[in-house]
């Protein structure tokens, strides 16, 4: 390294005296004079200092090309630093849109049916009403017997008795209450969980040949 700065120095310096001979003193004009003599006298030096020139003229070359790539590859570094970052703010805006999402559907109360039973069941299933009754909570038996259930509706808790796909089996169940004395047992329908009128899923079920509903 010092061999290279002391040649740089050289050659730098050959080349000012080359550029601004005409504005030397004579005192340095006479040494610089001096100096050509005893290069001319020893050619090998002078070309030794010429190969020395064009080497470090090479090597700065290649020192600027090699800064020129450094430089491209530092942009597109920068470029792809700033497109990751734009993906995380991307994924941060998403992250907290899905939590605000999560807190409104925790949030929200349940819409599927006003019913409190412990299982809904898809589908059209018949039930057997029982009776509606005011200032009666009876819904902490509810989760232990699928077959119990009810639902609360102004004011009043209407429970139900057994789940039936077969209409035919829940009249004859909704008979059976009624000679053991509940007159008011009649069959309601559900459908996916929520509470239908008997007509709006009925159609065929009458038409099937099986007894009639005597409610």
């Amino acid at each position: 390294m010092k061999r290279i700065t002391a040649l740089l120095t050289l050659v730098l310096a050959v080349a000012w005296v080359t550029s601004s001979y005409a504005q030397l003193s004579k005192d340095e004009e006479k040494e610089w004079k001096n100096k050509a003599k005893e290069y001319k006298k020893s050619p090998e030096e002078l070309k030794q200092l010429v190969e020395a020139k064009e080497s470090l003229e090479g090597e700065v070359s290649s020192l600027k090309n090699e800064n020129t790539g450094l430089q491209s590859r530092v942009s597109d570094q920068n470029a792809k630093i700033s497109e990751l970052q734009e993906d995380m703010s991307k994924l941060r805006n998403d992250l907290a849109s899905a939590r605000a999402e999560l807190r409104d559907a925790q949030a929200a109360p349940a819409t599927s049916a006003p019913s409190t039973d412990g299982k809904m069941v898809d589908g059209v299933v018949f039930k057997v009403q029982v009776g509606a009754f005011r200032n009666k909570d009876l819904s902490k038996y509810f989760d232990n017997n699928e077959n119990f259930s009810g639902e609360s509706e102004d004011g009043m808790q209407k429970i139900t008795l057994g789940q039936f796909r077969d209409y035919w089996e829940a009249d004859t169940f909704k008979k059976y209450l009624r000679e053991m004395g509940v007159k008011d047992a009649w069959i309601v329908p559900y459908k996916d969980g929520t509470r239908v009128d008997i007509k709006d899923v009925l159609e065929g079920v009458i038409a099937s040949g099986g007894p009639s509903d005597s409610e």
